[in-house]
């Protein structure tokens, strides 16, 4: 066996097909985009390679077939806040063979290494949390969500076989939109009702920019408390909530306004897997058709919890309880009648966020691990440090 560097056009196609191989007789897989995975490794489009680095792999066999794939990042500014300098691991795939996974685990280790990285979390996306992120160990019966990670249950073994550690765990959670509030929530809400100068907004997509910087407000407020975070700007606000447009149901975005000023927001959109698994990864003119044709003609069933948050002052108000009951009030008589949301992992690195999640869903969707490896055996191993209220 043997790696080969992903340089040419050629093996970026062969870089994509392998997973095509390890989940032909997987029903539940839906492949990635392949247009948004190459965003990852664009220089001119990922900023992180203004002060990082990335290299990808396939893995081929004896036989000369594709049975692997890897790649390997390493953000230096993210890097060295770390206790050990820490690199990335990603789009991993491998068939149900030791030798052949840990062929691909050296070589992204021994890449990192001389680039002085002493840590691989794996894994994990050059990029934002919400994609590519975690390796799956419970809901192997359950479709993934537009952008999670999916593996076969093969993968957990691997990883801790050749020496990866629980770093966090992640917790998907669904809430079944058409069933009535239970009495929990109805309480909340009375008591909510009973207090002056909340009121809450779904966006409007025609106040793009307005309903972005309220983003930007509540998000820098409520994840301040968490270990390296620099914030967002407007500028890239606005082009999350742009990038989302094409696809945002306005009553499944909502605001909460206290004497005018934003303190939470709830971010979910269509299930967009639900489309996208008629694409088979390929977002080409082909495939946009088809996503054009789908989306107007079979509409997502589900929706998908991208992300919420609660300025701290607020947190202990009920506010995630009513927004979701405001939800569930404007898609009673919505055109598009979703069964479920899906609520977005949390990692157990935020107990207060998972007691929130835990308010509102205790019926699990799936469950995920992210690992790092340690490349000095006789380091000590820390699990990721909780949120700090």
């Amino acid at each position: 066996m043997k790696t080969i560097p992903v340089l040419t056009k050629r093996e970026i196609k062969r870089f994509h097909n392998v997973p095509f191989s390890i989940y032909k007789k997987d029903n539940n897989w839906i492949p990635h985009i392949m247009q948004e995975v190459e965003d990852v490794f664009d220089e001119k489009k990922n900023l992180l390679f203004r002060n990082g680095a990335a290299r990808r792999w396939v893995l081929i066999n004896e036989a000369g077939e594709d049975i692997g794939r890897i790649a390997a990042f390493v953000d230096r500014t993210q890097s060295l806040k770390e206790k050990q300098p820490t690199g990335g691991c990603g789009f991993f795939e491998s068939t149900n063979n030791k030798e052949a996974a840990f062929a691909l685990f050296d070589t992204a280790k021994h890449w990192l290494d001389n680039l002085g990285v002493e840590a691989m979390d794996g894994p994990v996306n050059f990029g934002e949390r919400n994609k590519y992120w975690g390796l799956l160990i419970e809901g192997f019966d359950k479709p993934p969500i537009y952008g999670n990670a999916y593996q076969p249950s093969y993968y957990r073994a691997l990883f801790e076989e050749y020496g990866f550690k629980v770093f966090f765990t992640q917790h998907m959670y669904e809430v079944e939109i058409q069933d009535p509030m239970i009495d929990v929530f109805v309480r909340k809400i009375s008591h909510m009702n009973d207090r002056e100068g909340y009121s809450f907004r779904h966006i409007e997509l025609n106040s793009l920019t307005e309903y972005a910087e309220d983003f930007r407000k509540v998000y820098n407020t409520a994840w301040k408390s968490h270990s390296n975070f620099t914030g967002i700007t407007s500028e890239r606000a606005l082009r999350i909530f742009e990038k989302m447009k094409m696809v945002i149901d306005e009553k499944l975005v909502w605001f909460v306004y206290h004497n005018s000023e934003p303190v939470a927001f709830m971010v979910a959109l269509p299930e967009l897997n639900e489309i996208f698994k008629y694409v088979h990864g390929n977002l080409n003119l082909l495939g946009k058709l088809k996503f054009l044709f789908y989306k107007r003609f079979r509409k997502p069933q589900n929706a998908f919890g991208v992300v919420f948050g609660v300025v701290p002052q607020h947190q202990k108000n009920g506010l995630e309880s009513l927004m979701l009951h405001e939800i569930k009030k404007a898609l009673k008589n919505h055109t598009v009648q979703y069964k479920k949301m899906i609520i977005t992992w949390i990692g157990d690195f935020n107990p207060k966020m998972m007691h929130i999640v835990n308010v509102l869903s205790d019926t699990p969707y799936q469950k995920l691990h992210t690992y790092r490896l340690l490349f000095d055996p006789n380091a000590k191993f820390e699990r990721c440090e909780d949120v700090k209220s």
